[in-house]
């Protein structure tokens, strides 16, 4: 096979950025600097500690590179909601083509994040909420409340005749991506792929760190490409009750959505509504087996799940910062960030600031003022998924442990080895351990 000089030339550009980078973040990590350890290549086991850290330098710091940072709840919740604060400075973030290997695959490829609503400020952003909005509103996660507590019966039913199983992937994993390939009619032979393609996306969330990383995003990025755009052309073809078709289907200001489109918007759903609720899912259940008296709750009143779900989205959320740029001159506090400026939030700290709740380091099912996190975000890109993400989360658990009361853990967690989406990788389990 031919390689083009022009790949070999953005294959070594590609990896001079990324090792000067990774350099000079391994460097300030190494010295302590609390902000480069929380967004350094490997998060830290407990990354709490440097949150308090980076709270006892003010509301909001400037770092040494430039960027400001805040744990703060309030300015946090703030600057989320403050139009002023965008998702980046143009369409696509800074780096989100940083998986091409040769010019021009931007118009031939997507990516389910770096075109999605994730990223995009208004008013493309308001467009495309506009038109997935009614597929998540509250009436429709109530009718899809039998078909979710389905698929968590059918996975549990598997695992629970079991001595031992891991509880993401033999449980976790399997319940988002189960019930997204129903709500899409995804063949079944085509599910596995799925978890590939997730996976792959998942581990780059934080940055593609190397050129085989590199090629392998790539490599999936035109595998989704291909199979979601043959799919949005069969439902158009003939429409059936899914989500494809139904997006299909509509047409804002009259005009039917373009195929590209179709794809972002059907890949985003799919990798968003996949990856975080494995980590709440799987996260939340490890919570509970690590805090006994709190179980105990769960199994004297399961309708303490929903409880559960909200106390440990605060405790843990899945994603732990979030990243604005200033669109215009912004006062934060005592601080101004200027036009331009990058703001690190780190929600897991804010999520913590004991000025919001008490004793924030206790995981506590009563705790009265739990739904005030930011694990969702806050403002025009509060998670378009939340309501689903909830539904998943509350019916797994409330069915996990009213299954298997004894469930109890059969080694240490391991946490998967990305930097902002934090949750376990591999939790093993005894399906009948000492309760």
């Amino acid at each position: 096979m031919l390689i083009s000089t022009e790949r070999i030339g953005n294959d070594l550009r590609a990896g001079a950025v990324s090792l000067t980078t990774r350099t000079v973040v391994r460097a300030m990590a190494l010295s302590g600097d609390p902000v480069m350890r929380v967004l350094g290549r490997r998060a830290p086991a407990d990354p709490y500690p440097e949150y308090e850290r980076i709270r006892a330098r003010g509301r909001v710091s400037r770092h040494p590179l430039g960027l400001h940072v805040t744990a703060d709840h309030a300015i946090s919740r703030a600057a989320l909601r403050d139009p002023r604060l965008g998702v980046g400075p143009t369409r696509k973030r800074p780096g989100a083509l940083d998986w091409l290997v040769a010019s021009g695959e931007e118009e031939q490829l997507f990516h389910p994040i770096d075109e999605s609503l994730l990223v995009l400020n208004p008013p493309e952003h308001t467009r495309l909420r506009r038109i997935a909005g009614p597929l998540f509103t509250p009436h429709a996660m109530r009718d899809l409340t039998p078909a979710v507590e389905k698929v968590v019966t059918r996975i549990l039913d598997e695992a629970a005749g079991r001595e031992q199983f891991d509880l993401v992937a033999d449980f976790a994993r399997r319940i988002p991506l189960e019930v997204m390939c129903d709500l899409f009619a995804v063949p079944d032979a085509d599910r596995d792929t799925f978890v590939r393609w997730g996976g792959v996306l998942a581990n780059t969330l934080d940055g593609i760190r190397t050129l085989g990383e590199r090629r392998d995003v790539r490599r999936v990025l035109a595998e989704m490409t291909e199979f979601l755009g043959a799919l949005v052309e069969e439902r158009r073809r003939e429409p059936g009750d899914d989500l494809v078709s139904r997006l299909a289907a509509a047409a804002p200001e009259g005009e039917p959505l373009d195929g590209r489109t179709l794809v972002v918007l059907a890949g985003m759903l799919l990798i968003a509504g996949f990856e975080t609720v494995v980590n709440a899912i799987g996260g939340a259940a490890v919570a509970l087996l690590e805090h006994p008296d709190q179980k105990a709750l769960l199994l004297d009143d399961p309708d303490l799940a929903a409880e559960a779900v909200e106390e440990f989205l605060r405790y843990e959320p899945p994603v732990q910062v979030l990243l604005r740029v200033a669109r215009e001159p912004v006062a934060l506090g005592e601080v101004q960030l200027p036009a331009g400026g990058m703001l690190a939030i780190a929600i897991g700290g804010a999520n913590r600031d004991p000025a919001v709740f008490d004793d924030p380091h206790r995981f506590d099912l009563s705790r009265p003022n739990k739904r005030d996190h930011l694990a969702f975000s806050a403002g025009i890109h509060y998670c378009l998924g939340a309501g689903l993400a909830r539904l998943e989360s509350e019916l797994a658990l409330r069915h996990l442990f009213a299954r298997l009361p004894r469930l109890a853990l059969a080694g240490k967690p391991q946490l998967r080895p990305i930097r902002n989406i934090r949750g376990p990788g591999i939790v093993p389990v005894l399906a009948r351990g000492t309760r």
